[in-house]
């Protein structure tokens, strides 16, 4: 018996001594596996490619655990991300993209600026080249172009937030009438033809005798201009009428963050600095500095001459789905503006505009005997 107890005593201590053994090296064992995972997982936290790791990455952020392996911080993209002016021609557009030049570089962000002034309306293929070339773009971008709004959605792409700025459009005519002529300030100074292939004939004709004499350049469709741009690329939106009109309302409601009017330009830039921080942050500083100031006084059309009063009655007329819109847009510009606590004050005009935008309806040039309106525009 005793010696019996002897082999259980002995037998029991190498089990307890294998057992010890055991449950060493298998804790060696999970250490390694450990450390070598630790290992990997900041390898790939360091740029490797795996797609779960990465996402791991970027719940980490900026924590301490990464401290020391400089990996790219991850940009940051503001909303929107994608903005389009589709500028209307002769309303302050060269003013705003000089101002948005300025602001590219001072806020971080791409302004795509296309070259093409001329090419408004598009068809199916150009219209989806150009809203892929759009789409490609390094976000956070704004994009501006003279183009007729285009519907990305119709293409399967979102649609990006827009803005623009129109312009009372007898003064928005005028001065393109005399733009194409004869240029702007910087153009004279450097003794630019504008157009060199008018005939003098043409460059020289009385603005008056254009309109009253029914010249295509003073009549429908040319002087419905400022609705296409919100209406779109359908063809009945160059068709002067209610259906366009009532289009370019519908798309402005419901794609155009902000649409201002060229007469109330400061407004105009304090709520986009409120709208769009990211893009606009310090525009009104900018665009009242003596430098910025400088830049803009070359864009201001020259020998501009102001219409007869017959001539802008017709004029008028002939305009009268444009002022609808117009003031469509200044109501809604002001209500903006009111509800951002900025009071509508009545400015003087400043000596570059005509400015018949007192005239608020057809109404007004029903009677030829009455001419009281007209005291509100050169009065």
């Amino acid at each position: 018996m005793g010696g019996g107890s002897v082999r259980v005593r002995r037998l029991m201590m190498v089990l307890r001594k294998l057992l010890k053994c055991s449950l060493r090296d298998y804790g060696l064992c999970l250490a390694s596996v450990l450390l070598l995972s630790l290992a990997s997982l900041c390898y790939q936290l360091n740029g490797g490619a795996p797609a779960l790791l990465l996402e791991l990455r970027k719940y980490l952020g900026n924590s301490s655990f990464l401290d020391g392996y400089h990996h790219q911080p991850l940009k940051v993209v503001p909303f929107p991300s994608q903005l389009v002016y589709n500028r209307v021609g002769k309303c302050g557009s060269r003013t705003v993209v000089q101002l948005l030049r300025v602001l590219a570089e001072r806020n971080h962000f791409s302004l795509i600026n296309s070259d093409i002034h001329n090419k408004t309306r598009l068809n199916k293929n150009e219209q989806m080249e150009l809203i892929n070339n759009i789409s490609i773009g390094e976000q956070p971008y704004l994009y501006t172009r003279h183009v007729h709004f285009l519907n990305f959605t119709r293409f399967g792409l979102e649609q990006p937030v827009h803005i623009n700025i129109i312009r009372d459009p007898i003064n928005r005519f005028v001065s393109n009438y005399f733009f194409r002529r004869f240029g702007d300030w910087r153009s004279e100074q450097n003794h630019q033809i504008r157009t060199p292939g008018m005939k003098d004939e043409e460059r020289y004709m009385d603005i008056n005798d254009c309109i009253l004499e029914n010249y295509p350049e003073c009549n429908n469709p040319r002087v419905f201009y400022i609705i296409p741009y919100f209406c779109g690329q359908h063809p009945k939106c160059r068709d002067p009428g209610e259906w366009a009109l009532q289009r370019a309302k519908e798309n402005m409601n419901e794609n155009y963050l902000l649409v201002g009017i060229l007469e109330e330009l400061e407004d105009v830039l304090l709520l986009l600095e409120r709208l769009l921080p990211h893009y606009f942050k310090d525009a009104s500083a900018i665009y009242h500095s003596a430098e910025y100031r400088k830049l803009g006084n070359g864009t201001i059309t020259v020998k501009k001459q102001k219409p007869s009063p017959e001539a802008l009655k017709v004029l008028f007329q002939r305009m009268r789905y444009e002022y609808d819109f117009y003031n469509y847009v200044k109501n809604q510009f002001h209500l903006l503006k009111r509800k951002f606590g900025l009071k509508t004050r009545g400015k003087a005009p400043s000596r570059e505009y005509i400015t018949p935008s007192q005239v608020v309806g057809p109404d007004h040039i029903h009677d030829d005997d009455d001419d009281t309106w007209l005291k509100n525009i050169y009065g």
